[in-house]
């Protein structure tokens, strides 16, 4: 029996949510050994400890009812990325992240997968409010967390990472989200 049956499927134009399983641990254990690629998501790791990490993020979903996704391609079933919502011990409060593996950035994946997570943790969680915690330095992840709507509200000191900056996202109320919204990406956009 998976730990991850009751984890949600959710759809984009061209992507497919869903939860992590065993399948994921090369994309990941590949992003995780690349420095210039992992290090504003707790990298670089070894093989042995990227595997720590994915039985981590299952665990984040049994414990909490919410974590990571893998994105994965609706045309091919290529996982290309991860995004969803992460809030270990130590965390301020639950963060919306995400990140691509190599050769899937530049498509705007990050930003699609991204906004789905935020519209399923607003409508069919509840939340009012996430953030995301992005890395000093890491351009990209500002740049899209800007263009969703988010903006710079504090520093604080990661428990695991260090310094990071708190990136405010807009409340479903701002993005016109409301009780009778049923959580489809037609009524986010």
């Amino acid at each position: 029996m998976s730990l991850t049956l009751n984890i949600p499927r959710l759809e984009t134009d061209r992507l497919i949510l869903r939860g992590p399983d065993a399948r994921d641990f090369e994309p990941i254990a590949n992003f995780y050994a690349d420095e210039s690629r992992s290090w504003g998501f707790g990298g670089p790791m070894r093989r042995d400890e990227a595997w720590r990490w994915l039985a981590t993020s299952i665990g984040h979903w049994a414990l909490h009812g919410y974590g990571f996704f893998t994105m994965e391609l609706k045309d091919s079933g290529t996982a290309c990325g991860l995004t969803g919502l992460w809030n270990p011990e130590g965390w301020p409060e639950p963060e919306l992240g995400w990140v691509v593996f190599e050769g899937f950035e530049g498509k705007g994946l990050a930003r699609e997968g991204a906004e789905r997570a935020r519209l399923w943790a607003y409508t069919d969680l509840g939340l009012e409010t996430l953030t995301s915690n992005i890395k000093p330095g890491n351009h990209r992840s500002v740049a899209l967390a800007e263009r969703m709507g988010a903006r710079f509200e504090r520093s604080y000191e990661n428990v695991h990472l260090g310094e990071d900056h708190l990136y405010r996202h807009p409340a479903p109320a701002d993005l016109g989200l409301n009780s009778d919204n049923d959580g489809s990406p037609e009524a986010y956009a």
